[in-house]
């Protein structure tokens, strides 16, 4: 497989992006793919989407590799060789991840090393039946980190309270984790403290810091669906014009608090032993709602040094008409913070809200790796038969 150099992308050969995406990463923000399939790689479509898009990364989930199995037949032939081999249902669909996620990393190889390792990431996540065992969520992330074996590997642990200190193990380890399901500023205080102290701890066990990284995943379109469905019961002319505003208020504080953490003294004594900033990054950011613009959460979430991972269909969306003005975050915090006001003064909890997205957003997840197994069974069985 061709490795992807972003010295080759086309506006260094006298072509352009697409103005909209060319203007994302001129404001500094990285243009991530959420979804990955064998297809997909060997079709030459991710290649493809890194010169003729941008995208510079890529994130996978229980969800997307359930979706993947579920379509074609590009998995069959390795279906059959670890069924010939009496492999276990849990062991195949282990390789069968693996595989893909190290491919991809080859993939983006050059990128990675172009870049000074900012990009070509790859996120390959801890199974989710593990989010409330943090000594599991460690041994997993190692057993992925070493089967994977490339260095610009994201090892994806959701941000629940038994995940943060498993965040600071793996960090401390030297494995680089891509933090998911962030849904409230208060969590992620807490993950930012938990990559620090990996940070610190793998100092003073000697580790080369620079060649730890981490992006921490703030959800960012689940919130508006949650907090509407409550403005739509409340009913009233305040609650209407507060529709679709919790998201991205929320997440310009999260950069706010993003801000403040890497201009302390904490941070600032780390930064100067040679270690790298964990990126925001701004997940779930498909528009489920139809009468929100299907670029909202692009356009409206654009900040130096951001991440954005987007679904092929937003990627597109964004590409053809995205409106990027430059940073639509960090003036705004006074607006935010009087949107998310005036939603409590509504009686809307978003506490209570984002406690019950994360709750679900496991569960989730959960339902997805059970598929996952079923089919990954089921091809096993089809192989053998």
């Amino acid at each position: 497989m061709t490795e992807f150099d972003d010295r080759t992308a086309p506006e260094s050969e006298g072509g352009a992006l697409p103005a909209p995406l060319r203007a994302l990463r001129e404001a500094g923000v990285a243009i991530w793919l959420d979804d990955l399939s064998r297809e997909l790689l060997r079709s030459g479509g991710l290649a493809r989407l890194a010169t003729e898009r941008g995208v510079v990364g890529v994130t996978s989930n229980p969800t997307i590799f359930a979706s993947a199995l579920a379509k074609g037949d590009a998995y069959r032939s390795q279906l059959a060789e670890l069924a010939a081999a009496g492999a276990g249902v849990d062991d195949a669909a282990l390789r069968l991840m693996t595989d893909d996620v190290r491919e991809a990393c080859d993939l983006f190889a050059g990128l990675h090393r172009a870049s000074d390792r900012l990009d070509g990431r790859v996120s390959l996540e801890v199974a989710p039946d593990l989010a409330r065992d943090t000594a599991g969520t460690v041994a997993m992330a190692r057993q992925l980190w070493t089967t994977v074996d490339r260095p610009n590997l994201y090892i994806k642990i959701p941000a629940t309270v038994e995940g943060l200190p498993a965040i600071a193990e793996a960090t401390a380890q030297g494995i680089n984790v891509n933090v998911t399901l962030i849904f409230s500023l208060a969590r992620y205080r807490g993950v930012l403290d938990a990559y620090t102290d990996g940070l610190e701890r793998a100092l003073a066990a000697g580790r080369d810091l620079t060649t730890i990284d981490s992006v921490a995943s703030f959800f960012v379109s689940r919130v508006d669906t949650a907090v509407d469905a409550r403005l739509d019961a409340i009913g009233s002319p305040e609650a209407a014009d507060l529709r679709g505003r919790a998201a991205i208020a929320n997440a310009r504080l999260a950069y706010a608090l993003f801000e403040e953490y890497t201009a302390g003294e904490r941070w600032q004594a780390l930064a100067a032993a040679g270690a790298r900033v964990q990126r925001p990054l701004w997940a779930s950011t498909g528009v489920k709602d139809k009468a929100y613009a299907d670029t909202r959460y692009v356009d409206e979430l654009v900040a130096p040094g951001v991440v954005n991972t987007m679904p092929g269909s937003t990627l597109e969306a964004v590409a053809d008409h995205g409106h990027v003005t430059g940073d639509t975050v960090t003036a705004a915090y006074d607006d935010a913070r009087e949107a998310l006001a005036r939603l409590a003064a509504l009686g809307v909890d978003l506490d209570e809200v984002t406690d019950e997205l994360e709750q679900q957003g496991v569960e989730k997840f959960e339902a997805s790796w059970s598929e996952l197994i079923g089919s990954v069974r089921d091809g096993l069985r089809g192989a053998t038969a």
